[in-house]
């Protein structure tokens, strides 16, 4: 375990145009750094040839006195459902295997065009279905603390990652918790926006009415800086929007704990730290009280209705013709659907496929789909009532800390169960950030999850932010 590997991202950039670092340096330690990590499993690809030209060339700009953008020389890592030059994409999944890239995601050019500059394709749950990368086609990646543990998922991959200090940070891809869940699990900060915050323009869709863009980081500036790169309205997504993520400047807030997620149903030593971190937030001048929110307890089975639904709508194309994975003993158009999609698709990709089939099929659409989608209106209405008295909503990010790799496999329900906390604003489109809240006595990692209302995406940072601070100060760092 090697831990925190860089300062801070505004330092790195300084660092570089300053001509004090190269950007080929920075490349070629996190490059270094991610072989001594593959006991982790954390990439599917490294991106080593592309990383060292792109560093070639803000090294060329610099020298010749061209300006430089404001993540210049600063390596990342890229979960591998986004489209990228330089490697495949796979999205962890044997159907995409070989996979080449024709286009960039819209978010990786932005974050090329502000000089950072991608160093390998990271792990996850194959199609980012699932809570543990275990679903990947290969294989699981490892806890930053314990290997016997799972990173979390979907994005397990990009945030051990950060966890290990290979890079200062990575993306990733929310859509019930695959951003906040393996950030928990591993003690960083884990950023879902608001939905539309991030174009989702060339990453692979998994359910379209909640997919979002984030990203992982150690510290709260950071990951503000790498959101104002990525955010903006984007024509190739006719769902984004403008969102500022620019520092509020409120210094008190009104906090909710949300006391349905602070029940006996959550370990006592994930109550006890996000307590204790709830403290800190009261201690810093903070106004806090409990706020009962009981229609929150039927995210999880509408989540697990409408999320299926469209991934069985969005994986419809892989069929074996097109492109993706053709099982090679097929002989029929029926063998190539059939056999392509069998062999191709993780057991948890059929299980939704399957959930997601039969909801919207006829007879059952009005019963389930239709009505989860009422459902859903009313959760919505629920945060609605909650932020006209509240500023930011806080609970933990997950019921319990990483658990021991093969423990759920067997027990789908016992691993949707995870997903609790976190898939709540995903229904509703909330920003939400997991931050590090503490550890176990055995020292593991446990999450807070901070919730705004649409488009306070900067204050959830202000308020992260502002507890990192005394943090800092009270160890006088």
């Amino acid at each position: 375990m090697m831990g925190k590997t860089w300062g801070k991202i505004a330092e790195m950039v300084a660092a570089v145009q300053k001509g004090e670092v190269s950007a080929r340096a920075n490349v070629e330690k996190a490059l270094d750094l991610a072989e001594r990590c593959k006991n982790y499993n954390i990439f599917v690809n490294l991106t080593r040839k592309r990383a060292l030209q792109k560093a070639e060339e803000i090294d060329q700009k610099l020298q010749k006195g061209e300006k430089l953008g404001e993540l210049a020389g600063v390596p990342y890592v890229l979960k591998d459902n986004f489209l990228d030059f330089g490697a495949d994409t796979t999205a962890s999944a044997k159907m995409l295997a070989g996979f080449v890239a024709p286009l960039q995601a819209t978010a990786v050019k932005k974050l090329e065009a502000a000089g950072a500059i991608c160093i390998g394709k990271s792990n996850l749950d194959a199609f980012a279905h699932g809570g543990s990368t275990e679903n990947s086609f290969f294989g699981v990646t490892k806890n930053f603390k314990d290997t016997e543990r799972v990173a979390g998922g979907s994005s397990g991959g990009s945030a051990v990652a950060v966890a290990l200090g290979v890079a200062p940070f990575a993306l990733g891809t929310d859509t019930g918790g695959s951003i906040r869940q393996p950030a928990a699990f591993n003690g960083v900060i884990g950023v879902k926006p608001t939905f539309g915050s991030v174009s989702r323009f060339g990453v692979v869709a998994m359910a379209s009415s909640t997919d979002t863009i984030g990203c992982f980081a150690t510290n709260a500036a950071d990951a503000r800086l790498v959101m104002k790169v990525l955010g903006g309205k984007d024509s190739l997504d006719s769902t984004t929007i403008d969102n500022d993520f620019t520092p509020r400047g409120k210094q008190k807030l009104h906090i909710g704990v949300i006391a349905d997620f602070m029940t006996d149903d959550v370990d006592q030593e994930v109550l006890a730290v996000v307590r204790k971190y709830i403290q800190e937030l009261e201690k810093n001048g903070n106004r806090v009280e409990t706020v009962e929110m009981p229609l929150l307890k039927y995210a999880l089975p509408v989540y697990y209705v409408v999320v299926p639904a469209e991934v069985a709508s969005n994986l419809a194309r892989y069929d074996g013709i097109r492109y993706g994975h053709r099982a090679k003993t097929a002989r029929t158009l029926g063998e190539i659907y059939g056999l392509s999609r069998d062999e191709g698709f993780m057991p948890e990709n059929k299980r939704r496929i399957m959930i997601g089939n039969f909801v919207l099929s006829s007879g059952f659409f009005d019963a389930y789909y239709l009505k989860a989608e009422k459902v859903r209106t009313l959760i919505v209405e629920e945060y609605q009532k909650a932020f006209a008295k509240f500023d930011v909503l806080v609970c933990p990010t997950t019921p319990s800390t990483a658990f021991k790799i093969g423990e759920n496999t067997d027990n789908p329900v016992k691993m949707y169960l995870e997903d609790v906390m976190t898939v709540p604003p995903s229904l509703a489109g909330l920003p939400a950030i997991s931050v590090p809240a503490g550890r176990t006595k055995s020292g593991l990692d446990v999450g807070a999850q901070l919730i705004g209302a649409r488009g306070d995406d900067a204050l959830l940072l202000d308020l992260a932010e502002s507890v990192e601070n005394k943090k800092l100060k009270d160890k006088n760092i």
